[in-house]
């Protein structure tokens, strides 16, 4: 049977009709901000005071847009007669974002917890080297990353809480065996 003239049009009308009167799903970006989910990866923030200079971040990135400067610094003893210790001090920490591939190898590998995700993603630029950002821009972003997800209510303890929890409670049960008068249990002085 031979198809009528005409009907790949009517049903393509017919399409067009029905999807004119639906309501449009399209957000308007830049009026209506999208609803991120929790562990999007938008942009690496730094909380310097955490970072020790040990370079595992810049070493395990695969691209290599890590950039860290430092120098040492000596600090005097803390006690008489101790030694004076070397410290690192950071001079330099850039992150290109033109070759980050935003793996998070350097969130993950980094010991001291001074790497964090920001969903924060409008970092757009003009020119290409304005992509490196140093560690100031980095520090703003800092306080963009959310609070961490909340612990499961049945989860087991992390072993961490749970010592410093009985360590707590052997103190206080140390204090409140000192505290406790002694009572006397015999006669005393000539009773017979």
């Amino acid at each position: 049977m031979a198809p009528i003239p005409g009907s790949g049009l009517a049903k393509g009308l017919a399409v067009t009709l029905r999807t004119m009167t639906k309501k449009s799903v399209t957000a308007q970006y830049p009026d209506t901000q999208p609803d991120l989910p929790p562990r999007t990866r938008g942009v690496i923030g730094l909380f310097e005071e955490n970072c020790t200079v040990c370079m595992l971040c810049a070493r395990e990135c695969p691209d290599w847009c890590i950039y860290i400067d430092s120098h040492k610094e000596t600090v005097p003893a803390a006690t008489p007669g101790g030694r004076e210790r070397s410290r690192n001090v950071l001079d330099r920490f850039a992150i290109d974002f033109s070759l980050c591939m935003y793996c998070g190898i350097c969130i993950e590998v980094c010991p001291f917890d001074a790497l964090f995700w920001s969903p924060e993603f409008e970092y757009a630029e003009t020119d290409i080297r304005e992509l490196t950002h140093e560690r100031d821009k980095l520090r703003e972003w800092m306080w963009t990353v959310p609070a961490p997800p909340a612990l499961d209510p049945g989860a087991e303890e992390p072993k961490e809480i749970a010592a410093a929890r009985k360590t707590v409670e052997k103190l206080a049960a140390a204090q409140a065996a000192e505290a406790e008068p002694t009572e006397p249990t015999g006669p005393q002085g000539g009773e017979s």
